[in-house]
């Protein structure tokens, strides 16, 4: 089932404009548009989502702050982390936000396979995970029957920033990224994803 997906490799963009840009896209989207998907990285923020804690905010640094609209608590977005937001038109696919989770998921899992590094889901906490720690977020918002937001994937940065806060909202959760399991370059993360993506999209 081919809905058209077009996708985007953005570089490096602000956290506010690129979630301006999101709901703008949002918006102005019609059924017949195609799906989009940005590829992405961020200066140094750390995000909270519409319902998130502030509490799990340790110290905030010079690191800048935004409440955001996507679902989830806090966590750290900068260079070396590859974002990838999904506008997809749910409703024309039949799903509900449960199963883009699990594709996003089942995505994430396929992807790091390709790196030799088992993956997998914990139940009750969204995300992949690699011997028990996170090396992937999900954090979505729905709006007319389309997604927005995404998935950051850990792959080659400055971790420390999340020890500023208790991240997802779990003082004890530990994380990890992929340049800490095996040797990898960003452009070529992003390229595979890009692929994995565009073939995943379009056989379901």
């Amino acid at each position: 089932m081919n809905h058209q997906l077009q996708i985007k490799h953005l570089g490096s963009q602000d956290y506010q404009d690129s979630w301006n840009s999101m709901r703008a896209t949002i918006s102005g989207k019609t059924q017949e548009d195609k799906d989009e998907v940005w590829l992405l990285e961020h200066p140094p923020v750390f995000t909270i989502g519409h319902a998130g804690s502030k509490d799990n905010l340790l110290e905030s640094g010079a690191i800048p702050v935004i409440r955001s609209d996507r679902g989830g608590e806090i966590t750290f977005h900068g260079p070396g982390q590859l974002v990838v937001y999904f506008m997809i038109n749910l409703r024309r696919r039949g799903w509900g936000p449960k199963r883009l989770v699990q594709e996003l998921e089942e995505l994430i899992i396929n992807l790091l396979k390709l790196y030799a590094i088992e993956a997998e889901r914990k139940t009750g906490f969204p995300g992949i995970y690699v011997e028990e720690k996170k090396i992937a977020s999900i954090g979505l918002k729905i709006n007319r029957g389309f997604s927005y937001h995404g998935i950051s994937l850990n792959v080659d940065m400055d971790m420390s920033p999340f020890k500023q806060i208790n991240p997802c909202g779990i003082s004890s959760l530990q994380l990890t990224q992929m340049k800490d399991l095996t040797d990898v370059a960003m452009d070529d993360v992003r390229n595979n994803f890009a692929k994995a993506i565009e073939d995943h999209f379009d056989n379901i």
